[in-house]
């Protein structure tokens, strides 16, 4: 796929034509705070592996054993990441509570950031987060993993160019099976799984539909009767003026990684990705279009996710060269909903 393609045609925000333009032999100067995320290493994994890109300035971690999760970088500290020469972006990868707490000084201070999800307990320092970004045409890219999976970016494409006509459905599961530490440790956020796990879905899922009309959101707690009161199990319904939208987690589920799907139909044709990160999925057409054939096949593309990728697209935007595909609009309505769902609004 032809991913300059693809995103040029995409709608979004619009960085600020007063940001300079930087040619594309001059690295960008980038910094990461945190490496409690589940995805921190991987995305400095992805920043170190783009050398002609980005300048990795260091990583802020005061937390000496989460150190051991980064090779071969420079640990600073906070205010000498901030005080850096030519610093301009930064990678936010703290634990979930703190991300956006740790973000927004950030975005005060005019710095572009890749921000991790979810975006925080509530929506009011998000959507502080957002106006400020705004206000100073900030790019703020938000880590959900599957805006940059070819399967996804192939159905988003197709979804625009009206291959599958009106989407009158949207089905999808991401669960897993998870220890006592890790039902402990989600159990710190009312909404449980769903929260942490299944907000990559609902991104997608609105990505396509928009802002729905209505939600419902169903919560079980299988073990609250035990004393665990972790939200373990749960749907998410999203309805529209003529579609709707059905979102499972599960976190009891031993299959839950091959189990992983994202199924969407329309009124010419669909397309079931499965599993979620694998590249493959059927692909159902009305008539012919370009390479594929009418009817029903099997596709594969590259699959997994791609963190590389990512902040190749994060460095075109930065330097003015595109728009971002997800506009502050739409990460805001995704939390909001999310936090509905969630029952944490």
């Amino acid at each position: 796929m032809d991913r300059r393609s693809f995103n040029t045609c995409a709608a979004g925000i619009l960085i600020g034509s007063s940001l300079p333009l930087y040619g594309k032999q001059d690295r960008i100067r980038i910094g990461q705070i945190g490496l409690a995320h589940p995805h921190a290493s991987g995305k400095l994994k992805a920043v170190q592996s783009l050398p002609e890109t980005y300048e990795l300035v260091g990583v802020v971690e005061p937390d000496l054993s989460l150190r051991k999760r980064a090779q071969e970088v420079t640990f600073i500290s906070l205010d000498q990441l901030m005080n850096a020469k030519g610093l301009q972006a930064v990678v936010i990868e703290t634990g979930v509570k703190d991300l956006v707490t740790t973000a927004l000084p950030v975005v005060e201070a005019g710095k572009h950031i890749h921000l991790d999800k979810p975006a925080g307990p509530t929506l009011a320092p998000f959507e502080k987060l957002l106006e400020s970004a705004k206000r100073q045409g900030l790019a703020v890219q938000m880590g959900y993993m599957l805006r940059y999976n070819p399967a996804f970016e192939f159905m988003f494409k197709t979804v625009r160019e009206g291959w599958f006509g009106e989407i009158m459905e949207i089905d999808a599961m991401m669960g897993k099976q998870v220890g006592e530490s890790m039902r402990k440790e989600l159990s710190a956020f009312p909404g449980g799984g769903f929260f942490e796990l299944a907000c990559h879905i609902l991104d997608a899922a609105m990505h396509i539909l928009g802002k729905p009309e209505k939600v419902h959101g169903f919560n079980l707690r299988t073990r609250e009767k035990k004393g665990d009161g972790f939200a373990d199990n749960q749907l998410a319904v999203l309805k529209y003026e003529k579609a709707t939208a059905t979102l499972r987690c599960n976190h009891n589920d031993p299959f839950g990684f091959p189990r992983r799907r994202f199924n969407l139909a329309g009124t010419r044709g669909g397309m079931e990705i499965n599993p979620l990160e694998s590249g493959r999925f059927n692909l159902n057409l009305d008539q012919a279009r370009g390479e594929y054939k009418k009817g029903t096949q099997i596709v594969q593309l590259k699959g997994g996710r791609s963190y590389q990728a990512e902040f190749k697209d994060f460095a075109r935007v930065i330097r003015g060269e595109k728009k971002l595909e997800w506009s502050y609009r739409h990460d805001l309505e995704v939390h909001r909903t999310l936090l509905e769902l969630c029952g944490m609004d």
